[in-house]
């Protein structure tokens, strides 16, 4: 039997081709009209502020894990960002032998430099560590690791990299896999991976999105509103953008291709936004980053509450960044498991003052117990320069979302393959 035969198989969260154009509401600015230059098509760059938040950090210092179907390094966006890793598969190549284009799209995303026209990263000053894994396709053509997805865990929790990117979804959970997620927390690992993009589909949860330790990164849209086909559930923090994201078109590496990035580009872009946090704040634990993100998130809920759509909010790295926001909390509980990272129960403790302003610390409940758990209307952040009031379509409730300025907002989604 082949390697790899009979097990659970993992799927690209692909991304979906859709037309849809939006405009974008920019601070008494137009979106510029788009041209064939690519980086003039990453609206969402405007709408997080980035430029603003270079002058600060752009995310020096901070190494990313990139798990996915190889990262090529050799792309003028790429070169010099991408470090050595591993090819988990034990197939042909190496961990720079991208065999779909798929994770070198993600690390553009995370940490491109942009050069000659190529994707702008959000994070250009992070460096790239790619840890290959199979996907469906590769696996029915090649000899692959049955547990190379576990592997590639292990070895990023292992690596000097702070964040984990995972842009992958299985259907399936395991326990090799489910404890490998386990051990990158206890290694002081901050992991990102997307919820999925099968909301008209089935809406079944992804792996390993699901796994309490990871955040589960839902997809926004140009106006905030959550991507048709992005998956929604118990598995939602945090959602970042996804719709109308270009990317890569295939693993030639010729051109780049139109169409909406999904939970991938989602996961790639909240990826980078935590590589900025940590970045200006190298003393922070990843509790402490993640607490900040979900502080700080857009939302017309109170804190503390979650979304099925959107969890927490839709993220704004800019409010730490340019506005020292957020409550980091206590370095040693997370926010997701309500546990000491360890692995122990948290006992009540008051949270770090730390060097950012305290506000109200968001609930550390894990997972929302129900899909729809929510509070439609509540505390939203005040308006203008600290972001405009959100609104959502959650639960048949309509509304508007706003990220850094942008107008960002939710409809209900679409499927995804």
């Amino acid at each position: 039997m082949t390697a790899g035969m009979g097990r659970p198989q993992k799927r690209v969260l692909s991304a979906l081709a859709v037309a849809a154009s939006w405009s974008v509401v920019l601070a008494g600015a137009a979106q510029p009209a788009a041209a064939a230059d690519v980086q003039s098509k990453q609206w969402y760059l405007s709408a997080l502020q980035a430029e603003e938040m270079w002058k600060v950090t752009t995310g020096e210092g901070v190494k990313v894990a990139v798990i996915d179907t190889g990262v090529n390094a050799a792309t003028p966006s790429l070169k010099g960002q991408v470090l050595k890793g591993l090819d988990a598969t034990n197939a042909a190549g190496d961990e720079h032998d991208d065999y779909r284009g798929h994770g070198t799209n993600m690390a553009e995303l995370i940490a491109g430099t942009g050069k000659e026209g190529g994707l702008q990263g959000l994070a250009p000053g992070a460096k790239i560590i790619p840890m290959r894994i199979s996907d469906t396709e590769f696996q029915n053509e090649n000899s692959v690791n049955a547990n190379d997805a576990e592997d590639a865990i292990r070895a990023a929790a292992d690596s000097d990299a702070k964040i984990i990117n995972m842009s992958f979804a299985s259907d399936y959970s395991s326990s090799q896999e489910r404890d490998a997620v386990k051990y990158a927390q206890q290694k002081g690992k901050l992991f990102f991976a997307g919820v999925g993009n099968n909301a008209e589909e089935g809406n079944k949860e992804q792996y390993p999105a699901s796994y309490p330790q990871v955040v589960g990164v839902a997809a926004a849209d140009r106006k905030g509103k959550v991507s048709e086909f992005s998956t929604n559930g118990n598995t939602v923090d945090i959602a970042a953008p996804g719709s109308d994201i270009p990317r890569w078109c295939n693993n030639s590496f010729k051109s780049y291709c139109d169409g909406d990035g999904g939970t991938s580009a989602a996961t790639a872009i909240a990826s980078a936004s935590a590589a900025l946090v940590w970045s200006a704040h190298p003393d922070w634990t990843a509790n402490q980053v993640l607490n900040v993100l979900f502080d700080t998130a857009s939302r017309t809920w109170k804190k503390g509450d979650r979304s099925a759509y959107l969890g927490h909010g839709l993220i704004r790295p800019a409010m730490n960044i340019l506005k020292g926001k957020g409550d980091p909390g206590d370095p040693d509980i997370s926010p997701l498991t309500e546990e000491r990272t360890g692995g122990s129960l948290a006992s009540p403790a008051p949270s770090s003052t730390a060097s950012a302003p305290a506000s109200d610390q968001p609930a550390q409940n894990g997972k929302a117990d129900k899909a729809d758990e929510t509070v439609a209307a509540g505390d939203s952040e005040a308006a203008s320069g600290d972001g405009v009031p959100l609104g959502l379509i959650v639960g048949g409730i309509a509304g508007v979302a706003v990220l850094g300025g942008v107008v960002f907002a939710v409809v209900r989604r679409r499927g995804a393959a």
